[in-house]
């Protein structure tokens, strides 16, 4: 007990120099990602309801849409289990998005739907898949119809599955997305709109499949504070018919012009200058499936641009754009955040891009800023006109009782909507705490100088203690690593690759073994497993586990492969596949605390 004291009293010391000092911040890029998991339902009834797999296609189509570079994808087939499933893959050319169509067209179909396994594994993908700064995480649920669920499992099981992947969706800020495909009337609505509205998701319903391309756009677009710009659709005469195409400023990343048809469609595109562009090109990319067609400009040129189309006659082609942009809305910091009733708290911000204030007039023109208010006492929301121009945005927000508020501006136009970061004001009493007075010399006044006098020998100081320590935990750190105990337990399946068949799960506590636990151990020691005696799980920090393989099996976790030779740290609902190399079975491996 002394010696954690100690040890105490010397982090505190450490950290009071840490905190002396100014830190250095990096702004994250405002060019927004997206981590996206696709989750489908892959039952016999899609076989009716979508007899062209059209929701294969409307998927292709949304990774068509992502970003050239720097997204990320996943891909979830489930039934009542899991047929198969693709681990975030992070884009990086157009080979890393045909590798996720081609997994798309290779989806089969089976009997039975259970909707929590494809919640609960689209929630374990992206927890597995780790953020980024500057990546926003989605889940994207299709479904067409209710539960049908084998003699192996009841509704309540499902609903205790579905329940909390659902809060834990919620808790990570993973908004769910989900789409009923109501071909026969017999959606359960209520499910599918519970599990958006409480992930801050959205419901969509269709009767028909052939919505489902548009739906996924407007997914899209939605998730990123985007809109869909819906243009003037043809119908088909066998010639080319030109449609205008209006690029509205030079923040514009990329557009992608989706054409939705059942029929072949033939394009051409002329840029402002009245010049025909080869498609594809470096800076035009051209996608086509049976059931659109997409043409994504990097980085286009501002004007009007001419797309010529020509399908087959009486054929009903449906057109929409949708920008990425590089634009965020930044708020001038307040000259303060603590207010009294009847103060008037002026209003600035600009929109900015990569960084620089944008100057750019077009992109002010048509813009529509407010004020966004939540009166953090009442629950209250309200929105309050700003006046946007060139020079920025402005306006100012009348406190009106002695509450806590948060305030953020919001810009929008006829293709994107920005809100910046938002900010808390108070005009509450201010509380009676004294602001910690800067260190002072010998006669009281306040001195820089006297830091950097001290910070050398403090220095020195906190390098021998450092030293002393080391050593002295250093002979402990051993003992205890040899004698740590588990925590958690671990959920085991088998599963015969031959015939798909699977073992009931075996729960297997940790809290028996001490210093590490081979996975042979956990099979019970049966002979056919000898050869994951070479796998073995110890204790890791927080109470994780560390696994280790030294043996010939393959791992994997997500869809990927997992190499843990120099170890790798499975966190609380982390699971592996292990496929054995010298049996046709592969084990699952579930880690719950």
């Amino acid at each position: 007990m002394k010696n954690n004291r100690t040890l105490i009293r010397v982090a505190a010391v450490i950290l009071a120099l840490v905190l002396a000092f100014p830190l250095l911040t990096l702004a994250a890029g405002s060019d927004t990602k997206i981590d996206a998991v696709l989750s489908v339902d892959v039952s016999t009834s899609m076989n009716e309801s979508d007899v062209n797999k059209v929701s294969n296609e409307a998927m292709k189509m949304f990774i068509d849409m992502a970003s050239v570079q720097g997204d990320k994808i996943g891909v979830v087939a489930y039934t009542d289990q899991i047929l198969r499933e693709k681990a975030l893959l992070k884009i990086g050319s157009a080979a890393d998005k045909q590798s996720l169509k081609t997994f798309i067209d290779q989806l089969t179909r089976g009997p039975y739907t259970d909707i929590a396994v494809g919640v609960n594994e689209a929630v374990k993908i992206l927890e597995s898949g780790g953020s980024e700064p500057g990546h926003v995480p989605l889940i994207v649920l299709l479904t067409d119809g209710n539960n049908s669920l084998n003699a192996g499992k009841s509704q309540q099981q499902s609903d205790q599955v579905l329940n909390e992947a659902v809060k834990k969706a919620k808790d990570k800020g993973i908004p769910i997305y989900t789409i009923g495909l109501n071909a026969d009337g017999t959606l359960n609505k209520d499910v599918l709109e519970r599990i958006s509205t409480e992930t801050g998701g959205k419901l969509f319903i269709t009767s028909t499949a052939d919505k489902l391309p548009q739906i996924l756009s407007e997914i899209y677009a939605s998730h990123l504070k985007l809109k869909v710009v819906p243009l003037t659709g043809i119908t088909a005469n066998g010639q080319f018919q030109d449609v205008t195409i209006n690029i509205p400023n030079a923040s514009v990343l990329e557009a992608n012009i989706s054409m939705m048809s059942s029929k072949p469609v033939e394009a051409k595109l002329i840029n402002p200058a009245g010049q025909q562009q080869t498609i594809p090109s470096d800076k035009i990319i051209y996608t086509a499936s049976s059931a659109y067609t997409l043409i994504k400009l990097i980085s286009p040129v501002q004007g009007d641009w001419k797309l010529q189309i020509k399908g087959v006659p009486k054929e009903k082609i449906d057109i929409n754009l949708i920008y990425n942009y590089d634009v965020q809305v930044s708020m001038e910091v307040l000259s303060s955040n603590s207010y009294k009733p009847g103060d008037t708290v002026p209003i600035k911000a600009f929109l900015e891009s990569n960084g620089a204030k944008i100057t750019d007039a077009d992109l002010y023109k048509n813009l529509k800023a407010a004020l966004v208010i939540t009166d953090l006492d009442t629950k209250k929301t309200s929105e309050t006109p700003l006046t946007a121009s060139v020079q920025g945005i402005e306006g100012t927000f009348k406190i009106a009782e002695a509450h806590d508020y948060e305030i953020k501006v919001k810009a929008e136009d006829a293709s994107f909507v920005r809100e910046s970061q938002p900010v808390t004001v108070s005009a509450k009493k201010a509380g009676s705490s004294a602001p910690v007075p800067p260190p002072t010399t010998g006669s009281g006044e306040a001195t820089a100088g006297g830091n950097s006098a001290l910070l050398g020998p403090i220095a020195w100081i906190v390098g021998i203690l450092l030293v002393v320590i080391a050593a002295a935990l250093f002979a402990l750190s051993r003992w205890k690593k040899a004698n740590k105990g588990f925590y958690g337990q671990m959920v085991v399946e088998i599963k015969d690759e031959d015939t798909g068949e699977r073992t009931t799960p075996q729960y297997r506590k940790l809290n028996a073994f001490k210093g590490k636990v081979e996975l042979h151990q956990l099979l019970q020691l049966a002979p056919e497993f000898a050869e994951t005696k070479q796998i073995v799980f110890k204790p890791g920090p927080g109470d994780t586990v560390v696994l280790y393989n030294q043996s010939g099996c393959v791992i994997e976790k997500g869809g990927r492969l997992f190499d843990a030779v120099n170890g790798k740290e499975l966190k609380n609902n982390d699971r592996i596949k292990i496929l054995l190399q010298n049996m046709n079975k592969s084990i699952t491996v579930e880690f719950i605390k």
